[in-house]
């Protein structure tokens, strides 16, 4: 029961980590139908980029300030430089553009700080470890599961009250009548691309203290991510939130009681929904 716990705890954090990165991918293609095989890269980026302001402020929280920042005006630029003249295309255009922008960002950074991990402390005031049902836990995991629900509210407050998030729930539900009404979709494609690609900054960033930082830790996270994205169902807050704590948990618990079947659990999971819902979790039908 203790152990169940710690390990109830390590699924909640990771599957915080999981919900920020899936929120923003099925916001884009909810919004823009593209799925962005970019998305791990921008989710390593901002790990990268909040390790490197971190060394050189000498902060953690100027990092996680500021790197979902910097990337989110990278991920911009994709969007308006290289996307938006393949919309009208066909979706294979888009998949194999957003690969090879994957592939560009991974050897970039191996360029720029080279194939080793790196390690980033948590900051002071999360550093160390409590005694929880007799182990010792890390405090920075218990700032992620807190922090997690937080950012759920947020997110949900944003997307149902501000006319943003109003905005981008027509435009999920139907693009071409959005145009009709006078919505701008090109600006719109591009705002919506910056705020999944900040999304998936902020999660490396908070993963940077949680994990090692190297360059292949956008490659486990983006697949997990479309797990999260087809079991809550393509497009879907709510979707993307249970099916992260879902992947999580059962990722955690799988440690303890299916520890050689682990790195199926999640294809499991995925053939299980797929099979019970093809639409997914929360999905609706066309």
């Amino acid at each position: 029961m203790d152990l169940a716990l710690v390990n109830a705890l390590n699924g909640l954090s990771w599957g915080m980590l999981l919900f920020l990165i899936a929120m923003g991918l099925t916001t884009i293609f909810g919004v823009a139908g593209v799925l962005n095989f970019a998305h791990g890269a921008l989710f390593m980026l901002g790990a990268y980029a909040c390790m490197q302001l971190a060394r050189w402020t000498g902060s953690f929280w100027v990092g996680l300030a500021t790197a979902p920042i910097a990337v989110a005006v990278l991920g911009g630029a994709i969007e308006a430089g290289l996307l938006r003249p393949v919309y009208g295309r066909d979706a294979s255009h888009q998949l194999l553009l957003t690969f090879a922008v994957l592939l560009v960002l991974e050897d970039g950074i191996r360029l720029l700080w080279g194939p080793g991990y790196h390690v980033v402390e948590p900051p002071a005031l999360l550093a160390g470890t409590v005694p929880i049902a007799g182990y010792s836990f890390p405090v920075y995991r218990l700032f992620l599961v807190a922090l997690g629900p937080l950012v759920g509210a947020g997110l949900w407050s944003l997307f149902r009250f501000t006319r943003f998030g109003k905005i981008v729930r027509a435009a999920a539900s139907d693009r071409e009548m959005a145009a009709g009404v006078g919505i701008r979709v090109p600006r719109l494609f591009t705002g919506v691309f910056v705020f999944g690609t900040a999304l998936a900054a902020l999660g490396g960033a908070l993963a940077a203290p949680h994990q090692s930082v190297g360059p292949a830790m956008g490659e486990r996270i983006i697949i997990e991510s479309f797990i999260v994205v087809v079991v809550g169902g393509l497009g879907s807050f709510p979707g993307a939130f249970v099916g992260a704590l879902l992947l999580g948990l059962l990722e955690a618990f799988g440690t303890q009681v299916l520890p050689r079947a682990q790195m199926a659990i999640p294809y499991l999971l995925l053939t299980a929904v797929l099979v019970v819902r093809p639409r997914g979790l929360f999905g609706q039908p066309e």
